[in-house]
């Protein structure tokens, strides 16, 4: 039975538990796409809570990538320090640092949330690219992709991708979920190319498997590589679960090392949203391609991780708005399943968690980190 505080190796890399944080776009960044020191905190406060693995937010492979302007970004060596100082601080509080390397396609050029809409002038939007001239409603129009576009986009995955290692990055999840680029010439609904980027399943998932295959050469053998699927677009006509399972395959075939299963997001639906309501897609994945998932999406507390594991549906649980909620989660978690010798506290947080349940210390956390 999986333990959800049982180590997870994927190639040369060890996580300390089966907890990661999801990637969550932050919105905090100047159009330059530099990290910030809101990154800094919120990144390293999850690894302080005790995540085994802790990826930064969906990062633009290239300026037009960004699904708003406020996006990180790591398209240019310049960007390359500012991550470097994530990956330092994640890796000291003893969690596994990793990247979503992303583009947004025709969903880029928006506002933040909470401004809503498209980029609001043209000094900060810009024309988004699409597999098809087919926006997503309520926002800009997108251009067709050409040939040379989506070559463009290829070398731009591989250079950032590259980047990321340089950074410390230790590992790396490509974003072909929720309605951006990759998953919109994975969907009949957003893809009507005629050409050898579209059509049939092989097609429509060519942009993908080319992706993967050249991030996977480019980066180091022992660096574990993931992607993240919609496994359904919930509305009839769109990309199913059982293409996913197939396209699961054939990565799996290509080096890819977990699958990052959540749902929906390329066209408004009608969703049952629910407690652990994308569960059953990870499960379809892990026993259709033989590969390790990562289930999401409404697991909230520790038994119902627990219990996803040990039915054997997922290998590893990411969570989003429950670590938003609790970067301590994982540490309450051990709490309330009665292992708090799983968990290494940091020395610092002693006389708080130490008092609950004995936790171990982890003294190398209190080792000091570089002046601000």
């Amino acid at each position: 039975m999986t333990d959800l505080f049982e180590p997870l190796t994927l190639r040369g890399v060890t996580l300390r538990n089966r907890i990661g944080v999801s990637p969550m776009c932050q919105y905090s960044c100047a159009p330059d796409g530099m990290p910030t020191e809101w990154h800094l905190a919120h990144l390293h406060a999850r690894a302080i809570g005790g995540a085994g693995l802790v990826i930064a937010e969906a990062t633009g492979v290239s300026p037009e990538a960004r699904i708003t302007p406020a996006d990180l970004g790591l398209w240019s060596d310049a960007h390359i320090p500012g991550h470097a100082r994530l990956t330092a601080a994640i890796a000291a509080a003893g969690s596994v640092p990793g990247i979503q390397i992303a583009h947004a396609g025709r969903k880029a050029s928006s506002s933040p949330p909470w401004v809503g809409g498209v980029a609001g002038d043209d000094q900060h939007g810009w024309e988004p690219l699409a597999p098809s001239a087919v926006a997503f409603p309520g926002l800009r129009m997108p251009r067709a992709m050409t040939e040379a576009d989506i070559a463009q986009v290829i070398a731009d995955f591989v250079a950032t991708a590259r980047r990321s290692v340089a950074a410390g990055y230790r590992f790396i999840e490509i974003h072909a979920a929720h309605g951006y680029l990759l998953h919109q010439f994975l969907s009949p609904l957003s893809n009507q190319r005629n050409d050898g980027w579209g059509g049939d399943f092989a097609g429509r998932t060519r942009l993908t498997r080319e992706v993967v295959a050249a991030v996977r050469a480019a980066i180091p053998e022992e660096m574990p590589l993931a992607i993240r699927f919609s496994h359904t677009d919930w509305t009839e006509g769109g990309w199913t679960t059982e293409e996913t399972v197939e396209l699961s395959r054939q990565v799996k075939a290509q080096g890819i090392d977990l699958i990052d299963v959540s749902s929906g997001a390329l066209v408004p639906a009608q969703i049952p949203v629910g407690p652990g309501y994308q569960v059953p897609g990870a499960a379809a994945v892990r026993a259709g391609a033989e590969i390790p998932v990562a289930a999401v999406g409404m697991i909230t507390e520790p038994q119902q991780a627990q219990e996803i594991l040990a039915e054997g549906k997922a290998d590893l649980i990411l969570l989003a708005r429950a670590l938003l909620r609790d970067p301590y989660w994982p540490l309450h978690a051990a709490a309330a399943l009665g292992r708090t010798e799983a968990l290494r506290i940091p020395p610092q947080y002693d006389r708080a968690w130490g008092a609950l349940g004995k936790m171990p210390m982890d003294s190398a956390i209190a080792e000091p980190m570089p002046a601000l």
